[in-house]
């Protein structure tokens, strides 16, 4: 059983593009097996872990999303190499001579996005962006066929980026896919955290699938779980590098949980916001707003769901988001550990 960094490695190293997310889920599975919790998956992939609390307890869904941005097989050249298509969002201008990581949930190839050579571009070419229908993935393969025995349509791909702890002492760690591995990890932790406490509330630790290409399955799993509170484990992009002015920056690095106002798809529940800000103050737990409108999360759909949720998003503030790297704070997952395992030990009377 694994936790801390470690912990975060194990499952941003898993492949778990939207829709082929098992992998992912076996993992936390192994990382959740002899818990005091009932695991369940459901028809889309959806994993559960309930803590039953006593008959009329508030019922609350905390939530992480397995999948990561990716791509999906669409042809395979008479050359043998693959064009391919996005599965969730990113900016193409940081795809060229990326490797991969090619299959679905029982093999893995790897592979180079490849584009025409700068020597034979035109100056009009260079000046300009290559869209990702120009760019083609080559798996060292001499034709169709060759191609084809291995790999076909409809089969997926992920960035292939090792795991990396840098800076002093550290303080920083960079991988694929900690949007939202690194929310998972929070939700094991905390579950690890209060399993024995027999705390006075109904807890449902959802590790939902399909986030980045639409959010169905935490549609699916708040549809099921009927929770009158939602709290929402995620990453948020943040701008705190160089040549940003301040009021673009969303949050800051090593400062600590971000919780939201609001985002293009939420307006999130002060009560719950004030309660976690105060939890933060008391216990002298770093936490900060984040100072931007953008994105959304999982949260868009447990907020509508059933007779409507009362929700509340905690990120972890991350560079480079969506991106083949990520960086994020040792120190923010520790906080967004500590701050929720505080909330739900300390939980109030009054939230109804």
């Amino acid at each position: 059983m694994k936790s801390g960094v470690a912990l975060i490695e194990k499952l941003a190293l898993c492949f778990g593009p939207s829709s082929c997310e098992a992998e992912v889920e076996q993992a936390i599975r192994e990382e959740l097996q002899g818990c005091g919790a009932i695991l369940s998956t459901d028809r889309m992939g959806n994993l559960t872990a309930h803590l039953p609390g006593p008959e009329n307890a508030p019922r609350i869904m905390i939530s992480a999303h397995m999948d990561e941005v990716g791509f999906m097989i669409t042809e395979i050249e008479k050359e043998g190499y693959l064009r391919v298509d996005r599965v969730g969002g990113y900016d193409h201008a940081v795809l060229t001579g990326r490797m991969l990581t090619l299959g679905n949930e029982e093999k893995r190839i790897p592979g180079v996005i490849a584009a025409k050579g700068i020597h034979q571009m035109t100056a009009k070419e260079r000046r300009e962006l290559p869209e990702l229908k120009d760019l083609y993935v080559d798996i060292g393969t001499k034709d169709r066929e060759e191609t084809e025995k291995v790999l076909e349509r409809g089969d997926f791909a992920v960035f292939d980026t090792p795991f990396c702890r840098f800076g002093k002492d550290g303080a920083y760690i960079k991988c694929k896919a900690l949007d939202d591995r690194l929310g998972c990890a929070v939700l094991i932790e905390v579950l690890r955290a209060v399993e024995q406490l027999s705390l006075p509330l109904d807890l449902w630790f959802c590790f939902t699938v399909r986030e980045e290409i639409g959010r169905s399955g935490a549609l699916v799993t708040a549809n099921r779980v009927r929770p009158d509170f939602g709290i929402v484990l995620e990453t948020t992009a943040i701008a705190d590098v160089a040549d940003v002015e301040p009021s673009r920056r969303v949050a800051t690095v090593g400062e600590g949980g971000v919780l939201s106002l609001m985002d293009r798809s939420t307006v999130y529940d002060r009560g719950l916001i004030e309660f976690a800000l105060q939890t933060g103050a008391k216990n002298a737990i770093p936490v900060q707003v984040k100072r931007y409108v953008s994105g959304g999360n999982d949260a868009a759909h447990v907020q509508r769901s059933g007779s409507g949720v009362r929700c509340m998003a905690l990120s972890a503030p991350t560079r480079y988001l969506h991106a083949p790297v990520s960086v994020a704070a040792v120190k923010d997952y520790e906080s967004m550990i500590g701050l929720l395992t505080r909330m739900l030990t300390d939980w109030k009377e009054e939230m109804k």
